[in-house]
């Protein structure tokens, strides 16, 4: 059987009833795939009789594969980070697309995939138009490692966690999915509670959009001050504002890393998602955020390394402004500092000492 015969919801969350005894397919599944390649119906018999959590594990070992062939030709290790923004999704519809082929109530399936492919297409615009699909575009952080590390010591690095790890974090994102797909077979209509989580993802990824449009309209702005000299008209900033170097309004104001702190939110609300489908209070699914989590914090103290170093307020910024947790007051500009004459007196006549 490809799924398991589970008799409550909370088993539906029990790794070694829904995860551990499908694992061998894992093994079995290349050669399957070659002896199957050669015939359209064999590979749809195959697809439908595999375990959907087991297809999709193995699909992002392939990518993960691919990502590293062509990360070490072109010497370009921002392979992952062109997938980012489809991979959750596309294993979203994988689990909404088997269950359809094998006739299995699908509807809050096919409500996560909704709000998953709306995050999909905000999250791709918004990767495309800072140029991340230009031919040769490359996240800067990669670049900053590897002048930092030994030639072999990056290609591990790139081995494990740049290719591998990442394409499975992407999988392991969506694995909630999974857990509502077998509860699904208890509850198999949309719930009131079904309709909240999609409600809170759709927030989420709007909030990421006024986030990512406020940093895209500052940088334009802070853009064409440094090539004019002359603040542009009506972009709402101030010659300060542009003079600083980084966004401090709008949710700025409030948090450092907005679209961070959304983004880590929506993979976490999905796996809690499956823990409310399930009535259990954690499970497995749940490995996927808290690694997500993880790499965020990793991440944005590289990026906030070289923010402090590039931009002389932002360590005043990073005091009175959480990173990831909102603030309950905005960021203040620091007052300009008043030097009085008789100080300016005194640092005169130490001068001449």
């Amino acid at each position: 059987m490809a799924l398991p015969s589970v008799r409550t919801l909370e088993d539906c969350a029990d790794y070694y009833q829904v995860v551990e005894p499908y694992l061998p397919q894992l093994y079995e599944l290349p050669w399957k795939v070659v002896d199957a390649v050669s015939s359209r119906e064999a590979l749809v018999e195959l697809y439908k009789n595999t375990n959907p959590l087991v297809s999709g594990f193995g699909f992002s070992i392939f990518i993960g594969a691919v990502a590293l062939v062509f990360s070490e030709i072109n010497r370009n290790y921002s392979q992952i980070d062109r997938l980012w923004s489809l991979l959750p999704t596309i294993y979203n519809a994988h689990f909404a697309a088997w269950s359809h082929l094998n006739g299995l109530p699908s509807q809050r399936l096919d409500l996560i995939l909704l709000w998953s492919a709306v995050w999909s297409a905000r999250l791709t615009f918004n990767y495309w138009r800072k140029g991340g699909y230009s031919i040769g575009s490359e996240d800067y952080r990669w670049e900053i490692i590897r002048a930092k590390v030994p030639a072999p010591l990056f290609f591990i690095f790139n081995v494990t966690f740049i290719s591998f790890i990442q394409s499975i974090l992407l999988f392991a994102l969506a694995a909630p999915t999974y857990i509502v797909l077998l509860t699904s077979n208890f509850e198999q209509e949309i719930t009131a509670a079904d309709i909240g989580f999609a409600a809170i993802q759709l927030g989420l990824v709007v909030s990421e959009w006024f986030s990512d449009q406020q940093q895209w309209d500052y940088h334009a702005a802070k853009h064409q001050y440094q090539k004019t000299a002359k603040v542009p008209r009506g972009c709402g900033f101030t010659q300060d504002d542009l003079d600083r170097g980084f966004i401090t309004s709008g949710l700025w104001a409030y948090c450092r890393h907005p679209n961070f702190a959304a983004e880590q939110t929506i993979w976490f609300m999905l796996y809690q998602w499956s823990c409310y489908s399930s009535k259990t209070l954690y499970n497995w699914a749940g490995s996927g955020s808290l690694f997500l989590i993880m790499l965020f914090q990793g991440s944005t103290w590289l990026t906030e390394l070289i923010s402090s170093g590039k931009y002389p307020e932002y360590k005043l910024y990073q005091k009175q402004v959480g990173a990831h947790m909102p603030s309950l007051t905005p960021y203040r500009m620091p007052k300009p500092k008043v030097i009085r004459t008789s100080e300016l007196d005194k640092q005169e006549k130490a001068k001449q000492k």
